[in-house]
């Protein structure tokens, strides 16, 4: 966009004005292309910018990676961040010709600039803490008095977006630590001035970028470790206390903030529990809270705090005693009747039942849920039919499971869960366009009903029992039916693992105990562990139900050429693998528990 000598152009989320006479394009546009720039590159990408954002843009974010598909979502969420970034500069319908010309000339008539060396970088580094001191002394110098020191921040303020090269060459962060530089950037997010905050948080957010980091990762951890000493998630925090989000511009600020500990949490996972005890956890929950409508910064903050709550059992515990568990609720309430309004607001409500999930793998967390009357919750779902069902059927699993989810699985049956549970058993969910698949549904809900029969006593145990009888054994059928369906996913699986162990024999290899495991695995993945679960119900249920239960077992497997011995041999191995690691006396009992099963069946 040429306006009065000037060129906007924005660099991965950076924007500035250039004066036409300056010799800087080749730094700003050298990350689009491989090999020398010319002109008609420039401008046809420009061109192409302009065309996809014919409206004002608004804000978007990046999302936390699926595991089932990290790679594809990973470029997704990354394509919609840079266009939100370039789509803040852009602020146009079509680039005319005149304009496209225009540009044209204004660059071919600039000779090529050179490269970034360190020299530069240093000489950079040096004129950014000459005015940071300036403006510093400025301020001290006439407090009341704006005027006197508002051309050093304008000056300090041009000098950061001016920074923004330097995440062109991150072999020289090592130079921006030992020139003391990132203490300085740490201390201007608390500047008086927010405008030179966010800069700050505008550039740092560029620093971090995942790609950025992974071209040099020796230099980054250095980078990294340097912000973390600085304890750079508790100023962003404080920082993030005084933004006003009715600004377009503080709103972008608080996107940034969030992007630059998502970037350094992807780039060093470990860093999550201290982030989460300085204050992040707690603002992100304030952030939810929030009473105005839904934003893309509500939604930033809720992939956080499922990033946070992914693989810290610090961070659940922490979420547990902040009343997360409460929040988590009330947000999720707001999906019990009615379906999210647009595909942002279905991906803030999948990370709001991640984050229940992950928070319920702490046992004490288990507790909360039941006070706070998540089991009335996620049952009301399961009868509404709304795209928060296959969600809500997930959170019941991981609340149930275990001897700590013993006084869930009771309170379910007294509120009438079974109602809700057995029909989704009978007929497994649709698979929506998000959520779980068909397959990891009925794991899931077979793992509830086996979860229960595992944890209840007396009546609801005795109403559970009671369901496998009802309608001439229909529940029975279905039982037998999902477990030749798995058995046949496991047998399909076990063929290829013996072509795999053939090959690697033909070429001498031996195998080991790795190779096992992950052998093991890859069956427990293929529905080896849904067919476990479907044959624990099976035992249990003919131990302890009716006698016509057994009856109608066996006449279902003589039918269909179905073997006892096959499913003994099932669950010997389930209970050989069973057990919780922590807990060696648990694990034994459980184990001799179900080989008594196996002999009784």
């Amino acid at each position: 966009m040429y306006n009065e000598g000037q060129l906007v152009i924005s660099y991965t989320g950076t924007h500035t004005a250039i004066p036409a006479t300056q010799n800087t394009y080749t730094f700003y546009f050298s990350s689009f292309f491989c090999g020398p720039t010319t002109a008609d590159d420039i401008v046809s990408v420009l061109g192409g910018m302009l065309a996809r954002y014919p409206e004002k843009p608004t804000f978007d974010s990046k999302s936390k990676r699926n595991r089932d598909t990290e790679e594809e979502d990973y470029v997704r969420k990354k394509k919609r961040r840079n266009e939100t970034n370039g789509s803040a500069i852009l602020d146009r319908g079509q680039m005319t010709e005149e304009e496209k010309e225009k540009i044209r000339q204004m660059i071919e008539a600039e000779p090529d600039a050179e490269a970034m060396d360190e020299t530069s970088f240093k000489k950079l580094l040096l004129q950014f803490e000459k005015r940071v001191y300036k403006n510093q002394e400025m301020r001290i110098k006439y407090p009341d008095l704006p005027e006197k020191f508002m051309e050093s921040e304008i000056e300090l303020n041009e000098i950061i977006h001016e920074m923004h090269v330097m995440a062109t060459v991150p072999e020289y962060y090592q130079i921006l630590v030992d020139l003391h530089c990132v203490q300085s950037l740490l201390q201007l997010i608390a500047h008086e001035n927010t405008d030179v905050s966010i800069a700050v948080v505008d550039l740092l957010q560029e620093l971090t970028d995942p790609d950025t980091l992974n071209e040099n990762e020796d230099t980054a951890i250095i980078l990294i470790d340097a912000l973390l000493d600085g304890q750079v998630v508790a100023v962003l925090v404080n920082n993030l206390e005084r933004l006003d989000e009715n600004i377009k511009e503080e709103f972008e600020g608080v996107h940034n903030s969030l992007a630059i500990i998502e970037n350094m949490s992807e780039f060093k996972p470990e860093m999550c529990p201290e982030a989460a005890q300085q204050g992040l956890l707690q603002w992100l929950l304030k952030r939810l809270r929030m009473k105005r409508p839904f934003d893309q910064n509500k939604l930033y903050a809720s992939e956080i705090l499922a990033i946070l709550l992914q693989d810290s059992e610090e961070n659940r515990q922490l979420l547990g005693e902040l009343d997360g568990i409460d929040i988590l609720l009330q947000q999720l309430a707001s999906f019990k009747k009615h379906d999210p309004g647009s595909k942002d607001e279905v991906e803030l409500m999948e990370d709001l039942f991640n984050s229940m999930c992950s928070a319920l793998a702490f046992p004490a967390n288990r507790s909360r849920f039941l006070r706070g009357e998540g089991l009335q919750l996620m049952n009301l779902m399961l009868r509404e039919k709304k795209l928060s069902r296959n969600s809500a059927i997930k959170v019941l699993n991981h609340a149930m499971t275990g001897i700590e989810g013993q006084e869930n699985c009771q309170k379910f049956v007294e509120i009438l869960g079974l109602r809700s549970i057995f029909p989704l058993f009978m007929k497994t969910p649709k698979q929506t366009k998000t959520g779980p698949a068909p397959d990891e549904l009925e794991e899931h809900i077979c793992s509830i009903i086996a979860s229960m029969l595992r944890n209840c006593q007396g009546t609801p145990r005795q109403r559970l029992l009671i369901k496998f009888t009802e309608n001439d054994h229909e529940k029975v059928e279905r039982l037998l039916e999902l477990h030749f369906k798995y058995l046949d996913k496991v047998r399909q699986c076990d063929d290829q693992i013996e072509r795999e162990k053939m090959r690697l024999k033909q070429h001498g290899e031996e195998l080991n105990e790795d190779m096992e495991d992950e052998f093991y695995l890859k069956r427990l993945d293929s529905g080896l562990f849904t067919l476990q679960l479907i044959d624990y119900i099976m035992l249990e249920t003919c131990a302890s139900g009716a006698s016509s239960i057994r009856a109608r077992v066996m006449q279902i497997l003589n039918m269909r050429g179905g073997s006892v011995k096959v499913i003994r041999g099932i669950m010997r191995e389930y209970a050989g693998n069973i057990g919780d690691a922590k807990d060696s006396v648990a694990k034994e009992a459980e184990k001799e528990r179900i080989l008594a099963l196996v002999d009784k069946f």
